[in-house]
């Protein structure tokens, strides 16, 4: 396995008095969604008042964090949350048919026995399958000489009894004798792990807590290495390894963290001799590298003030590494497992300003490089000794990724493909012949015909010059004269790059007459690491400003028209729809904010969250620095709701979210409620049983998606 840290949870001065002023700009002639005639909760305002770098900050609903967090026991808090979720089932129940109709769509395009491509390990073939009205997977294996084939891991049976399960890690051991698996059922991410042993069938005694989630076997198959969470706070500051067979307060530490402003993982590399151990913090990541039966110490590769960020594998006696130290778009290098220091590294291939480095995976004959050459998407294979072939794909502008190929000494290379009109498709590359056999097709089952819809590509002038890149799928026979309605999704931070991918669900806005778009703006890195820092700390209007600008240049190309666009982003993207929010209400007929991180400024300013320091690089501290402060004060979006009419909202949350706290999205609401001057709607969803992910099982997920389209084609006018 490739250790690649990427985390993802997530100004121009002049930019900054636009992202964060509301005008009294008319809104667009257009029926809207109303206020129901049930009066809307009201949250009660407590005065707050704190003092920073001579400045006060006035929070009235600052009593919705719960001073026993993570525990949330207070009844007025409790009460507030139940009275926004009965306000919504009001809203809701009135349009239970049009939910259920598109939940129907939904579920008539899910393979309810899908399966997976089998795939080859350590002596079995391993495969993953769902039985009909079943939320979970259920995983076999078969045994390559005997042709046994047994269930090792039944996520439905483990599931029983549970409002919420997620199966976080899972691996069996390399003497095949135990299964460790984490789960969650919470949905706090606040793992346990099980270990079985597959010749008896029975469970061990050992049960671990507090876990991160990660789990891996030593090389001799009888210690477990874990990252062990704090027990006041969703942080793991020590890695350690559980014996098999000891309870886990024997457990020792392979390596401990003292700075809480770095996350830690680790994992094995693909040739598995080797484990690596990262601690990192936005653009900076240390290092370590040590045998993977455990025999000695780690060994530091890369310290962090070295100040780059980096992704490590290893094959025949060398780690190749991915490094943005010489350039921001990474370069290939490697360098002797017996002496791994930065200093000793060999560059193989130069950064470029055109082609980005994203990911490596070695195996025994070659290793495989994903990279975005001005923004699209490649994958090459390439030989120790030399030469690379890139792989050709049907479509210009599709996702790749490298799929998953355990075997270290396997002859193709397993590619998963989509496009936006393209069915999420399995490839196997076949090196040789330099041709792909397609091993699966997405089924759906209801049927889709290809030929009825289009995908392009376009790129939009930002206020500032710079070429935005937008993907946009929609019916054929589009005429742009401004009267489709769409629907418009953005990110935008921790350089994630939302792809332009597949989606069943979203057909049912195609087939009602949206189109759309994904505007790939700053704070990704669709153009590369540059467009992530461009979208950063003092630069981070850029991130709201593009969205607008995304907005207003495709109206200008008659995609949509002013008023008709309906918003939607999740987590760090919930952010960025509370500033376009802010920034141009008129624009939007409706907007969802999932998971919103909209109480950016009160979030950085609580050092007593796990996630507050390690975030501070991508936000700026503003307990620090003045500078920050006033910076994260002038966009945070919960700061900025002004006296003037917004378009109907959509706010969703959950309570046990490490993440995004459940206050960010209730504060945004009550603090929306109390200021607007329209009355359009705004409703809250408050999942007082899971997290940041939301439901858990594949159809609870499909109903959680039905609401929230359904409350975007109600916002737009269409009932059914």
């Amino acid at each position: 396995m490739t250790m690649h840290l990427t985390k993802l949870l997530l100004l121009p001065m002049l930019g900054l008095a636009a992202c964060a002023t509301t005008e009294n700009t008319d809104m667009p002639e257009f029926d809207r969604l109303k206020q129901l005639s049930e009066e809307a909760p009201q949250a009660p305002q407590v005065p707050f008042e704190a003092e920073y770098h001579g400045r006060t900050l006035t929070d009235h609903y600052h009593w919705l964090k719960d001073e026993d967090y993570p525990e949330v026991n207070d009844a007025p808090i409790l009460d507030y949350l139940n009275a926004e979720n009965a306000y919504y089932q009001t809203f809701l129940e009135p349009h239970r048919g049009l939910v259920n109709t598109v939940f129907e769509e939904f579920k008539g395009r899910t393979d309810e026995q899908e399966t997976s491509v089998p795939y080859v390990d350590n002596g079995y073939e391993y495969q993953w399958f769902y039985r009909p009205g079943e939320e979970y997977r259920t995983r076999s294996r078969k045994h390559l000489e005997t042709g046994e084939e047994a269930v090792f891991l039944d996520e439905t049976a483990l599931a029983e009894g549970h409002d919420y399960f997620v199966l976080g890690g899972w691996e069996i051991s390399p003497n095949n004798r135990y299964l460790a698996y984490s789960f969650d059922t919470a949905g706090d991410e606040r793992y346990q792990v099980r270990v079985k042993d597959l010749q008896t069938g029975n469970y061990l005694d050992d049960t671990l807590e507090d876990v991160q989630g990660g789990i891996t076997f030593s090389a001799d198959g009888n210690s477990l290495v874990y990252a062990l969470l704090e027990q006041d706070k969703w942080l793991a500051k020590n890695i350690k390894v559980h014996k098999i067979g000891t309870p886990q307060n024997a457990d020792t530490t392979l390596y401990h963290e003292q700075d809480d402003g770095f996350f830690i993982d680790f994992g094995k590399t693909s040739s598995k001799e080797f484990m690596i151990i990262a601690s990192s913090q936005g653009e900076v990541q240390e290092t370590y590298v040590l045998p993977a039966d455990l025999s000695s110490d780690p060994l530091l590769m890369v310290s962090r003030e070295a100040g780059f960020t980096h992704s490590v594998d290893h094959a025949h006696g060398y780690f190749y590494i991915l490094a943005n130290d010489t350039h921001k778009n990474f370069r290939l290098a490697k360098v002797s497992d017996t002496a791994p220091a930065h200093v000793n590294w060999q560059t193989l291939q130069e950064g470029s300003d055109d082609v980005y480095l994203l990911s490596i995976q070695t195996f025994n004959d070659f290793m495989a490089i994903k990279s975005r050459d001005l923004g699209l998407e490649k994958i090459h294979v390439q030989g120790y000794s030399g030469g690379h072939t890139e792989v050709r794909f049907p479509e210009t502008v599709f996702a790749a990724s490298i799929g998953v190929n355990p075997e270290f000494k396997q002859s193709h290379l397993r590619i998963n493909y989509e496009s936006m009109i393209t069915p999420e498709t399995v490839f196997d590359y076949d090196l040789k012949a330099n041709t792909l056999t397609s091993r699966k097709v997405q089924k759906i089952p209801s049927g889709y015909d290809k030929s009825m819809y289009e995908t392009e590509r376009v790129m939009i002038t930002a206020r500032d010059g710079a070429q935005v890149p937008v993907s946009l799928v929609y019916k054929k026979g589009l005429k742009k004269d401004g009267s489709q309605p769409m629907w418009l999704y953005g990110y935008g931070a921790y350089s994630a790059t939302i792809t332009p991918n597949f989606s069943t669900g979203r057909l049912s806005a195609l087939d009602r007459g949206f189109v759309y778009a994904i505007a790939h703006v700053r704070g990704g890195s669709m153009m590369g690491y540059n467009w992530y820092l461009d979208g950063k700390l003092e630069h981070r209007a850029n991130t709201f400003n593009d969205f607008v600008d995304v907005a207003r240049g495709l109206i200008a190309a008659g995609y949509t028209s002013a008023g008709n666009i309906s918003a939607s982003g999740r987590s760090a993207g919930g952010e960025l729809m509370g500033a376009v929010t802010i920034q141009a209400p008129e624009l939007w007929r409706s907007v969802n904010l999932g998971v919103p991180f909209v109480d950016v400024l009160n979030t950085m300013l609580d050092a007593t969250l796990p996630l507050t320091p390690p975030e501070w690089k991508e936000w700026g501290n503003p307990i620090e620095s003045v500078e920050d402060y006033d910076l994260i004060a002038s966009y945070s979006p919960y700061d900025n709701i002004a006296e003037v009419e917004y378009p109907p909202m959509f706010v969703s949350g959950g309570l046990n979210d490490p993440r995004v706290t459940y206050w960010e999205p209730a504060k945004w609401t009550a603090r929306m409620r109390e200021l607007k001057t329209d009355d359009n709607l705004l409703v809250m969803r408050i999942n007082m049983g899971a997290g940041h992910f939301s439901n858990s099982g594949r159809y609870g997920r499909l109903k959680d998606y039905a609401e929230e389209y359904a409350f975007m084609f109600l916002a737009h006018g269409i009932t059914e």
